[in-house]
């Protein structure tokens, strides 16, 4: 069972080796982590905007300890509903969905954005840097 919820942003420091990696990598490494497709689909933007090769992002994801869950009506409906508690720190659809996932599943949402500790939702953030 996962014990928290991925953003885009965490995965990616992650991968990339960034500040927070070693945070995410000892999460990863015990019972695991969850991650809406949404995100998925953030992280390999990102990768491959950054100049990694398909197969290297498929590789190195395959790798992780990560329960990826598909983006659903459910969390599509979720996650509009937290626009207007996340709109004052500028919270994208793949923020907000991860919000809805963890929010769901009852499991802290993981980000690298410290601007989600700001906010008031029935749910833990736990930032990586």
């Amino acid at each position: 069972m996962s014990e928290c919820v991925l953003d885009a942003s965490a995965l990616l420091a992650s991968l990339r080796r960034e500040s927070g990696a070693a945070v995410v990598e000892d999460l990863l490494s015990g019972p695991g982590a969850t991650m809406s497709t949404v995100n998925l689909s953030e992280v390999v933007a990102r990768l491959i905007e950054a100049g990694w090769s398909e197969l290297a992002i498929r590789r190195d994801i395959s790798r992780l300890n990560v329960d990826l869950v598909p983006f659903d009506a459910t969390d599509a409906f979720e996650t509009g509903l937290l626009r207007p508690l996340t709109r004052q720190v500028g919270l994208s659809l793949g923020d907000r969905a991860c919000l809805a996932l963890a929010q769901r599943l009852g499991l802290p949402a993981v980000t690298a954005d410290r601007s989600w500790t700001t906010l008031q939702l029935p749910i833990t953030v736990q930032s990586i840097r």
